[in-house]
């Protein structure tokens, strides 16, 4: 019987806004560890094909939510512990280890370094040695990202695939790249919309052709100003001309479409929004407040958007209409409104905590309407009714993506006439909830309009923070090495 090869599994996953003045610390990655890990992935759980195909071992994982800088520390102390346990696993297997699924995100930035996720592989590299396969590289192929599984799925199967096929056949595929000067945010590239559906349609026809292993294209994280940030396609495979060729097509036609590029919704100021939600007879209207989306990066705090929320006269009776507001920490506020109770009357003072940038706190006064323990993200999250604008105070800063966020705490979107969410395009579920919705541009750490971010170490000329440039890119397919795992 074929010998089981060895799999570890490692890696630190962090989107971070390099504009945010928060910062991320180690706690927040919720490590996992050991069997940890594998009763995360149900693909890889003893009894599954995959499972029955190799031995997975997990080292250490960290999945922080999106936030601010990643700090020296958390990054040092994580990576010294994901290393240890590497160097365990090797010691206590007989033929060390054959592959690493390196298990990460791809947009983590940290305090003193560039290129985070390769210097955690670069150090990997030390402890498990040149011959451990590591570089089937695969991404995500919608935005919602509503693949992550089956993405995650498809790079271990490569992976056993190449480590239990014949050893005459048993080969590193060859990898192209190709970058291509676009920087665009996700909002601009749902492939719910084209051109980004029709590109990334693109993606299992590359797929299909003889040769090629695997095809996927980045768009880049708009809000990391790194010199390595833009869109970049990868293109993996056994035949060169087959893996080159294919890589440029991709390439060439996300160029070709660049100027097509557009919001997934409507947008505007946030009071162009909330003016079109009033006079529009679709119920419930949802408005993103994107400039400081806590799943993009934002810090979650930005007073801002509800500031102009609580400002509006339509809002400040019982009587006006619903409005639900998601959301905004404030850690002394919640043990106030805790410690007060359901139908009492407060007055608290939350938010800007960590981003008082753009507005200072909020001085609130309402009626308790509702407070939960608990939550992963927030802790505790507690509901203030304000005229008739139901306003989400928590713990800790938290995504709001799904029905039950809300109707766990006594609040039904699909009868509010407003719902309010830090977020840039809707999940799905919020999606279709939503009878209308719009995308506000409103200002934070994940600010849509970019050129107003003020990047300084990306590297130009970049579409669309350049909109001429004095020579078409070239395009050109570039091989990477073999011996270059770590890139």
């Amino acid at each position: 019987m074929p010998r089981r090869p060895v799999i570890a599994v490692a890696g630190l996953a962090c989107e971070t806004s390099s504009f945010s003045p928060a910062r991320t610390l180690e706690p927040a990655f919720h490590p996992r560890r050991g069997d940890e890990i594998i009763e995360k992935y149900s693909f890889i759980q003893p009894g599954t094909p995959l499972g029955h195909a190799a031995s997975w071992q997990g080292s250490l994982i960290g999945h922080a939510l999106p936030g601010g800088v990643v700090t020296r520390d958390a990054f040092e102390g994580l990576t010294t512990e994901i290393l240890s346990r590497l160097a365990d696993i090797i010691s206590n297997s007989e033929t060390g280890i054959d592959g690493l699924w390196f298990d990460i995100h791809g947009a983590m930035c940290v305090e003193g370094i560039q290129d985070a996720e390769a210097e955690l592989l670069r150090r990997i590299r030390v402890i498990i040695g040149a011959e451990t396969i590591t570089d089937l590289i695969t991404c995500y192929r919608t935005a919602p990202h509503e693949d992550t599984m089956e993405t995650k799925e498809r790079a271990c199967r490569h992976l056993v695939e190449i480590l239990t096929s014949e050893p005459s056949e048993q080969r590193r595929p060859l990898k192209v790249w190709v970058q291509v000067p676009i920087l665009l945010p996700g909002e601009q590239t749902s492939t719910r919309l084209e051109p980004a559906k029709g590109l990334y349609q693109l993606v299992p026809q590359v797929e299909a052709t003889t040769g090629v292993l695997d095809a996927a294209i980045w768009v880049g994280y708009a809000w990391a100003d790194e010199p390595r940030n833009h869109a970049v396609v990868v293109v993996t495979g056994w035949e060169i001309n087959a893996v080159a060729t294919n890589a440029k097509r991709l390439a060439e036609y996300f160029w070709k479409v660049r100027h097509e590029f557009h919001f997934a919704a409507p947008t505007g100021s946030l009071d162009d929004c909330l003016d079109q939600a009033l006079i529009s007879r679709d119920r419930p209207f949802f408005i993103s407040d994107s400039g400081d989306n806590p799943t993009a990066g934002g810090s979650g705090d930005v007073t801002w958007g509800l500031s102009i929320v609580l400002s509006r006269p339509e809002f400040r009776h019982s009587t006006g209409p619903i409005v639900i507001y998601a959301s905004i920490p404030g850690s002394e506020a919640v043990d106030c409104i805790a410690a007060a109770g359901i139908g009492e009357t407060v007055t608290v003072t939350a938010g800007a905590e960590v981003d008082n940038i753009h507005h200072g706190p909020l001085r609130l006064t309402g009626i308790v309407h509702a407070i939960k323990l608990g939550d992963r993200d927030a802790l505790v999250e507690c509901v203030l009714r304000i005229g008739s604008v139901y306003v989400i105070i928590t713990k800790q800063r938290k995504p709001y993506h799904h029905k039950s966020d809300f109707t766990e705490l006594d609040l039904d979107p699909l009868s509010a006439d407003i719902v309010v969410v830090k977020i840039g395009y809707l999940e799905p579920e919020l999606f279709c909830m939503a009878a209308n919705w719009m995308l506000a541009l409103t200002p934070g750490g994940v600010d849509q309009d970019l050129v107003r971010l003020g990047h300084r170490q990306i590297c130009r000329p970049m579409w669309p923070f350049d909109r001429s440039f004095p020579h078409a890119p070239s395009l050109t397919p570039q091989l990477i090495p073999m011996s270059n795992d770590s890139a």
